[in-house]
């Protein structure tokens, strides 16, 4: 606030009123400071992508409207961070009554004790000034919830500490909704609470008061209320009690990135890269993103549990950590990306995702990386032409095919043989053998730097094995490339 700017804030009652601040409820100064920011053009949400046309204006129109909301999403769609930056919508400081549990205003106090205090000390009553942070709590929603942790219990220590009568009010322990008093609470996974707490609830959203054990209270609270939860969860029958859910005012729809490069700015957002000397060329991190799209697309993934952003966060870290590592072995040439480092992500992809029943007898690993396949050949048709292995004639390539060169190389019985440990000047010699390989890079693809050059020639490979026209086989860190008609002999026992 503009008070606290001043050489010496006010500090007592009295002052406070010399100031001419007001009082205001959350929802009226959430409202008036928004509004400050729409009309000066300021931005309310930072790091949040992909939302602006959608989730944000919906936010927005509930904060105006004085409502409480609760994000409805996937795991992974920021519903979170979304809710740990209402804050801001909050006056940097606000004045409580100082050594006050409930943040209670100066001008109007709510608990028995506060209210003594007003009567006995009146304009020298102190006060202190109460950041905005400390204004929003938040609680993980799980089972062992209790309606003591969320709204308070009776302390009998307390009682005996201070000799009080056990029906005196000040017995009471406030719980974590009390304490955030003029501020905002945020319940994430709300569908995880039991019904019997979410009842709890229902006084504090309507009345705006609480109970606790059989004490009669009239606690007026002021507070935002907001909550996440997931779709699967909130829809499931029982897991929110009716009169709850009709009591939230809003329920806004999060969602995925709905583009590659709405994926691409997020991961570059949270991803958190330690060598920043390695060069990610656009069409890798591509990839990379696809990797999530082909997810959310794969029927060996369960679509209800949703694919976090965290894949694509932990996969671009991993494809990253994969370069160091083998740019510390080898020498600073090879500070570069190669094919096999986007398999480096296939822990951080297989922990991610939730697997239906085929899935699971495929196994996580082996889903994760067709994923990465599926990936590398969506992002190897928008560069080069679609592979081709027959004519509506029936021969075996058309006349105009631009592999056959690459084709022809694999079947006169040539193997091209790499590895994650290959040194880079024995990587680059066995690359450029290839025939064709590097025209064809040139002619659709090409690159100014020559080890991005080299990292296209391989991505030309990967795409051609993708479309069945070459063969590939792996050991431990180690790729073979060569004719598929001699490895279909060769697994048929025909080649020795």
């Amino acid at each position: 606030m503009t008070i606290m700017t001043r050489a010496k804030p006010p500090t007592t009652l009295g002052e406070l009123k010399e100031s001419g601040w007001k009082s205001r409820s959350v929802k009226e100064e959430m409202r008036q400071n928004l509004l400050k920011k729409i009309a000066g053009g300021e931005s309310v949400f930072d790091g949040i992508v992909g939302f602006d046309r959608t989730v944000l204006p919906q936010i927005e129109n509930a904060v105006l409207a004085g409502h409480n909301f609760i994000l409805l999403g996937l795991r992974g769609q920021a519903k979170s961070k979304i809710l740990r930056q209402l804050p801001r919508l909050l006056d940097e400081y606000l004045p409580v009554i100082a050594g006050s549990y409930l943040n209670e205003d100066p001008f109007d106090p709510i608990s028995p004790k506060a209210k003594a205090m007003l009567r006995e000390q009146g304009d020298k009553l102190a006060i202190a000034w109460l950041p905005r942070d400390e204004r929003y709590h938040e609680k993980l929603a799980t089972p062992d919830v209790s309606i003591a942790d969320l709204i308070g219990d009776i302390d009998p220590i307390k009682a005996a500490r201070e000799k009080l009568d056990i029906s005196n009010e000040e017995v009471i322990h406030w719980g974590i909704i009390p304490r955030t008093n003029r501020g905002i609470f945020a319940i994430n996974e709300l569908p995880d609470l039991q019904p019997r707490i979410q009842v709890g609830l229902l006084n504090i959203l309507e009345e705006n008061d609480i109970q606790v054990r059989g004490f009669p209270l009239k606690v007026p609270l002021d507070m935002v209320l907001v909550f996440s939860a997931n779709p699967e969860d909130y829809t499931n029958r029982g897991n929110i009690i009716t009169p709850l859910k009709d009591r939230i005012d809003a329920q806004i729809m999060t969602h995925y990135p709905q583009s590659i490069e709405e994926a691409r700015k997020i991961t570059v957002g949270e991803a958190v890269i330690r060598n920043s000397d390695v060069v990610v060329p656009d069409f890798v991190a591509a990839i990379i993103e696809q990797v999530s799209f082909q997810a959310r697309a794969s029927e060996y993934v369960d679509q209800s549990s949703g694919v976090s952003a965290r894949v694509g966060i932990s996969a671009y870290e991993s494809f990253v950590s994969n370069v160091e590592r083998r740019a510390l072995r080898n020498g600073h040439r090879d500070n570069f990306p190669r094919m096999c480092d986007l398999y480096a992500v296939i822990p951080a992809v297989s922990g991610k995702i939730e697997l239906v029943y085929e899935g699971e007898q495929e196994g996580p690993a082996i889903v994760a990386a067709s994923l990465i396949g599926e990936a590398i050949n969506s992002v190897f048709l928008e560069h080069f032409p679609k592979p081709v292995k027959e004519t509506k004639d029936g021969d075996s390539r058309p006349t105009d095919n631009p592999y056959e060169a690459i084709i022809d190389y694999f079947g006169s019985g040539r193997k091209l043989e790499l590895s994650d440990d290959m040194p880079y000047d024995e990587y680059e010699t066995n690359l450029r053998k290839v025939a064709g390989l590097e025209e064809i890079v040139g002619g659709f693809f090409a690159a100014d730097d020559p080890r991005e050059q080299l990292l296209r020639m391989e991505f030309v490979l990967e795409g051609l094995y993708r479309n069945n026209i070459i063969a590939r086989e792996t050991h431990d860190t180690a790729v073979s490339y060569g004719d598929v008609f001699s490895d279909m002999l060769k697994g048929m026992g025909g080649v020795e």
